[in-house]
């Protein structure tokens, strides 16, 4: 439960940090969308796949981004009954305000409980989900 609630937590003060900076409506939902595009899922069902949702799920997602200009749909090239996602430059300063974010987030917690016991953390995390 803690883990959930850490994850919580940066992902609302990430929210606030966000809108502030003018992507109101952003959540982790989006921005993992908005990055399984960027890596090439080029499709709604492929979004879900990646990003283990399901497709109702991921075309929601993929709405808001498109409404927001961070993604835009463009004719496939190999088959024109099918459009292909693609990352805009908005989308690609949103991922990059999305990091900054989340470094100022982790530097709070740094500075509430040292850099050294954060580091462990992750550590300990990353080893986990190996």
């Amino acid at each position: 439960m803690l883990l959930l609630g850490g994850f919580r937590f940066m992902a609302d003060e990430a929210t606030v940090l966000l809108t502030a900076r003018g992507h109101p409506g952003v959540r982790p939902a989006h921005d993992f969308a908005l990055r399984a595009i960027a890596a090439g899922a080029g499709s709604v069902s492929e979004v879900g796949r990646r990003t283990s949702v399901s497709k109702q799920a991921a075309a929601k997602s993929v709405a808001f981004l498109e409404e927001g200009g961070y993604v835009r749909r463009a004719p496939d090239e190999h088959d024109r009954r099918r459009s292909r996602l693609t990352v805009t430059d908005r989308g690609n300063s949103l991922m990059s305000e999305g990091e900054a974010v989340f470094d100022e987030v982790r530097a709070r917690w740094e500075a509430l409980v040292g850099r050294d016991r954060v580091a462990d953390l992750q550590t300990a995390l990353q080893r986990l989900l190996e």
